[in-house]
């Protein structure tokens, strides 16, 4: 019926005009009246799809700053969902080869495994290889950095404090004598199963960055993720340095403490991991090694 009203008004504003709609449009068709409806129906049919395509382009508007620019900005590009990946590095990358090489982020194994591509998407920390795009054509996708990190360029931010606090809590194996064998450090199935929800972490820096304790304290407070990897070589049955990695969290108390349980990042975690319970739990190793004096002056 829409189709029908569409030729209908076409054809009366062509009589208008003073035209002949279907001998302007297709005089090789003249004398062939099936025909020519025929390819009427094509061109309304064909313009409908075009009308359908320009419907499925979404705008991302992203986060924009290069070094010597004076203010950041947020830029927007339309990108055609038909033709696109249905994640939103997808999108970054048809962006950057087809409308703007100069597009800055981080990316590398697009299977949620390395981190490399982590930012803000629509308020929400996450890595954007896992993200899936919104199909609400009709409210735009906002793309920004990680927050409260020194930006270098774009999307890129500035890791540096982030992986040296990583670093800090010297996330290997430690032991004081050789494997048994000579070989391996052997563990319990049992065992194993305690580092589940620890070891899986790929350090994309989601959980801190929306931790308020470590946007106050980014110097001091180690953050969700370094402490997640604290607490799972602390759980790890084959590592000998038990008490030293907890007296080495708590040497300064605001390395541990500052936490305040907001589980920011719990809920922005995009493998779904909880840094909140690990710290609590890191908490609760240390409290139970203090003696009853050292527990009442805390």
């Amino acid at each position: 019926m829409s189709k029908s009203w569409l030729r209908h008004g076409y054809n009366k504003v062509a009589r208008i005009l003073g035209r002949d709609p279907k001998k302007q449009s297709f005089p090789v068709l003249e004398g062939h009246p099936a025909a020519q409806q025929h390819a009427e129906v094509a061109v309304e049919t064909q313009g409908d799809i075009q009308n359908r395509v320009k419907k499925l382009h979404k705008e991302f508007k992203i986060y924009r700053w290069s070094p010597g620019q004076n203010k950041p900005f947020l830029q927007s590009y339309y990108v055609n969902l038909s033709n696109c990946g249905p994640m939103v590095l997808d999108a970054l990358q048809k962006i950057k080869a087809e409308d703007d090489s100069s597009l800055s982020y981080r990316r590398s194994c697009r299977e949620g495994i390395c981190g490399s591509c982590a930012m803000n998407i629509d308020g929400t920390n996450t890595v954007a290889c896992l993200k899936p795009i919104d199909a609400d054509i009709n409210k735009p996708t906002i793309i920004t950095p990680l927050p409260h990190m020194y930006v270098i360029k774009d999307l890129v931010v500035d890791l540096t404090n982030f992986y040296q606090q990583y670093r800090s809590i010297e996330p290997w194996l430690k032991t004081k004598r050789p494997p048994e064998d000579g070989r391996e450090y052997k563990q319990s199935p049992a065992d194993r199963k305690k580092l589940d929800g620890l070891y899986e972490c790929i350090l994309c820096a989601c959980c801190s960055t929306s931790c308020p304790s470590y946007w106050w304290n980014p110097e001091l407070f180690l953050g969700p993720a370094a402490l997640l990897h604290s607490f799972r070589w602390i759980s790890d049955s084959r590592d000998e340095f038990t008490e030293e990695r907890v007296q080495a969290l708590t040497e300064d108390f605001k390395k541990l403490y500052s936490c305040r349980v907001i589980e920011n990042c719990t809920a922005t975690c995009p493998k779904s991991l909880n840094p909140a319970n690990a710290i609590l739990k890191l908490k609760t190793k240390h409290l139970a090694s203090q003696p009853v004096e050292r527990l009442g002056s805390m």
